[in-house]
């Protein structure tokens, strides 16, 4: 295999092309540097030889995000993390063509009950875009970013060709106003202010998912209330009230007081 020298942008625009909108690239050293993970979860010891790791972001759009819980939602959870996977999986494939040894680390696979038995991955997309500079860690545990505040799907592609990092995000793009805390349908999120983040409740959570299938399974009041993200203006989205009404309504039926699905979905 003959080794081709690849500039940053070249990569890039390979990335972009097969469909990230979002690319970031950190150097293992970070993980060692700010030491926000145990060591078991540092890329060069998931792959001992990472180098560099990729960070590719793809938008969830806002008005999907913002409807009722819908097969328009889950259908766009399925496509994008579809993308994630066959666009991590080509980069991979053109760096490895080129010389560059390197793999694509799906965005996730895991089924509800392995979640519910042992709630940790072994390897951090979100730390991982945070490292590479595409945003900041949000009080609920996402990677807020400007462009899309936490409205976006992660994966990542460790590879061993050195590439300079990605300068990070200076502060905090999460304002910590903790919408998403006071929004969430089974209550997960707590915590003081002057915490980094919130203490998360996983357990309610993927319980939550467990219960409800189909149109139901996936949620999104957090993401969809966080105020951060250039995609609520370009959407023209400022009205957060309307979430907590469709919070408090999802929560009273998910408990069973007015179980008519067609009174949740506002029919």
């Amino acid at each position: 295999m003959i080794r081709r020298e690849l500039s940053k942008a070249e990569i890039t625009a390979a990335a972009r092309k097969l469909g990230a909108e979002l690319v970031g690239y950190a150097p293992v050293s970070r993980w060692e540097e700010y030491q926000n993970l145990r060591e078991e979860f540092y890329p060069h010891h998931v792959w001992p030889l990472t180098k560099t790791v990729i960070s590719l972001a793809i938008p969830s759009l806002f008005p999907i995000v913002e409807t009722k819980i819908s097969h328009l939602y889950r259908s766009q959870y399925n496509n994008t993390n579809s993308l994630l996977d066959k666009s991590a999986y080509m980069l991979a494939a053109f760096l490895n063509r080129n010389g560059h040894a390197a793999i694509p680390i799906c965005r996730d696979g895991y089924g509800v009950g392995v979640l519910k038995e042992k709630p940790i991955a072994a390897f951090s997309h979100v730390w991982a875009g945070y490292y590479a500079g595409l945003g900041s860690i949000g009080w609920n545990h996402t990677l807020v970013t400007r462009q899309f505040g936490p409205r976006h799907r992660l994966v990542s592609v460790l590879t061993a060709l050195e590439i300079e990092g990605d300068p990070m995000i200076e502060g905090n793009l999460c304002n910590k106003c903790r919408l998403c805390e006071k929004g969430c349908p089974t209550q997960s999120f707590s915590g003081n202010k002057q915490d980094k983040y919130s203490n998360m409740e996983k357990a309610a959570c993927t319980n939550r998912r467990e219960r409800f299938k189909g149109p139901f399974e996936h949620c999104g009041f957090c993401l969809k209330v966080c105020p951060i993200g250039e995609d609520r203006k370009l959407y023209k989205s400022t009205d957060i009230s309307k979430y907590f009404n469709e919070a408090k309504s999802f929560a009273a039926w998910s408990s069973g007081v007015g179980a008519n699905i067609s009174e949740w979905r506002g029919r």
